[in-house]
């Protein structure tokens, strides 16, 4: 909880800051808008949430950047304003220094490269802010978006849980895992 960590950083086009109270309602248009292309992916989108859940939800997620267990970090256009997706430092063991990247874009946003640079941004601000160690991704096996954009952005593949989870249709899945750790992929 003593480390200091800013609030905020930038990207070429993005604005990549910690959510804030009031944050709701942009994460809540962009899910609403995105749900459909969500679902199959993400665990928390398999009903669409109301404005209140979303402000809910991102005031938890402010606590939980505050406690230093978990930091969500919504995306905006610097150009626009807008919310192009939401991405994090999840799963966070400080005593590694190991941190999951996580991502999603807003459907209108998908295919414009914002997620590629998120993650550039974040890996970049993970190496230098928090001196990680370890950083990895993980998605469903299925997920060609998500995969491309490890394997294009630097990450080794490192295996494949097979059969480690459920789908959203209560199918078993395989997640793929992708890392970059000190002394092999930076320094």
């Amino acid at each position: 909880m003593l480390l200091d960590i800013p609030e905020s950083f930038e990207s070429a086009r993005l604005l990549i800051c910690a959510a804030r109270p009031g944050d709701g309602a942009a994460v809540n248009e962009a899910v609403r808008e995105s749900i459909t292309e969500l679902r199959p992916w993400m665990p928390w989108a398999q009903t669409v949430p109301t404005l209140e859940q979303s402000e809910a939800s991102i005031r938890r997620s402010r606590v939980e950047y505050l406690e230093r267990t978990d930091l969500r970090l919504l995306l905006f256009a610097k150009d626009t304003g807008m919310l192009v997706g939401s991405s994090g430092l999840h799963r966070i063991d400080w005593e590694c220094r190991s941190f999951e990247i996580g991502y999603w874009a807003r459907t209108s946003c998908t295919g414009q490269g914002y997620i590629t640079e998120a993650v550039y941004a974040i890996t970049d601000f993970a190496i230098h802010q928090l001196q990680a160690n370890r950083i990895h991704i993980r998605c469903d096996a299925n997920n060609a978006a998500s995969t491309h954009i490890a394997m294009k952005t630097g990450f080794t593949h490192e295996g494949t849980l097979r059969q480690d989870s459920l789908d959203h249709d209560g199918r078993l899945r395989d997640t793929l895992v992708f890392s970059k750790v000190r002394g092999v992929e930076f320094e």
